[in-house]
């Protein structure tokens, strides 16, 4: 399919919901931008005057939890790139309302943030299931009206968040797998090589 065929396809078959805390951003097959290309971004809070804050959910991390949290005894629990923002911050979200009265829902069973200090002491106590948790360094945002932009200019897919998505599936299959739940023709987008000239 040459580039044009492909560009108008994308454009005809966009899904019209809105961005919203519990959505997905997807990036479009084309976007070239070096933090979001091929990215699907979990959006963890929207505003429309305060902007949108949100965790890039498959750009996994060279070192592992552990390389900077020593005192966590789990040696293998990956790290993620959130985001450009302020990669010296940690962020999560988790399975587990149970243990973190500050924590935030963002969709039905999965929350975002709570007391680290908490948090350490369960993990080292084996209370935490590593794969119900996720952990990123920085995170994604955008300044009110920003976003809306970039979805306006055919940057941005949005979709529901589910967990199965979230929790299970590998940063290598995010991307494809996050279209192929939408259906339909968006499951064609999902093979669309990164250089189309080369298909």
């Amino acid at each position: 399919m040459a580039l044009f065929g492909c560009v108008l396809f994308f454009h005809t078959f966009r899904i019209m919901i809105a961005a919203q805390t519990g959505t997905l951003l997807i990036a479009e097959p084309f976007l070239k931008d070096i933090h979001f290309m091929r990215t699907v971004v979990l959006i963890c809070r929207h505003d429309k005057e305060l902007g949108t804050f949100g965790f890039t959910l498959n750009k996994q991390h060279t070192h592992s939890l552990h390389s900077f949290f020593p005192d966590i005894q789990s040696m293998d629990i990956p790290l993620f790139t959130g985001g450009p923002v302020q990669m010296d911050t940690l962020h999560y979200v988790h399975q587990y309302p149970e243990f973190f009265d500050d924590a935030e829902e963002i969709i039905e069973g999965v929350y975002w943030g709570g007391n680290f200090d908490t948090l350490k002491t369960l993990m080292n106590a084996g209370k935490i299931d590593p794969g119900k948790i996720k952990f990123f360094l920085g995170y994604s945002g955008w300044e009110s009206g920003q976003l809306e932009a970039e979805i306006s200019e055919n940057t941005w897919l949005i979709a529901p968040a589910s967990a199965p998505l979230i929790f299970e599936t590998s940063p290598q299959e995010t991307w494809k797998a996050s279209l192929q739940q939408m259906g339909g023709k968006y499951q064609l987008l999902a093979n669309y090589p990164i250089d189309p000239h080369l298909n």
